[in-house]
């Protein structure tokens, strides 16, 4: 079956950098736009990032660009996020995304930033 496993959160200071990673399984990885989002306390989920398959198109929320990078590793099925310069805001919930039939998402991994 489909499989989204988020793993890399942590509690880092402002200013720091973390490494997100997503492992999928159960589906054509290289063929599907993998997606990031993030939810933080008492707010909706929100769009943080996304690579399209094949030539890796990216876009992201305005209010990650220039700080974060999604990437992909289609050989080890996963799916990156670098996050650079981080501030208190961008404590979240982490997860990831795909479409396989339906709306993916994995279990979510925890990010605090926080002196």
């Amino acid at each position: 079956q489909v499989q989204l496993v988020e793993s890399g959160g942590g509690l880092v200071q402002p200013g720091g950098s973390l490494g997100l990673s997503c492992a999928a399984s159960g589906f054509t990885f290289s063929t599907n736009t993998m997606s990031w989002y993030r939810q933080a306390p008492g707010k909706e989920r929100e769009f943080v990032a996304h690579i399209t398959s094949a030539g890796g198109r990216t876009i992201y929320a305005d209010s990650v660009k220039g700080r974060f990078t999604i990437s992909r590793d289609d050989a080890k099925n996963t799916v990156y996020l670098q996050m650079n310069s981080l501030k208190p805001e961008d404590t979240a919930v982490y997860y990831c995304r795909t479409w396989v039939g339906q709306e993916r998402w994995g279990q979510g991994t925890q990010v605090t930033v926080s002196s």
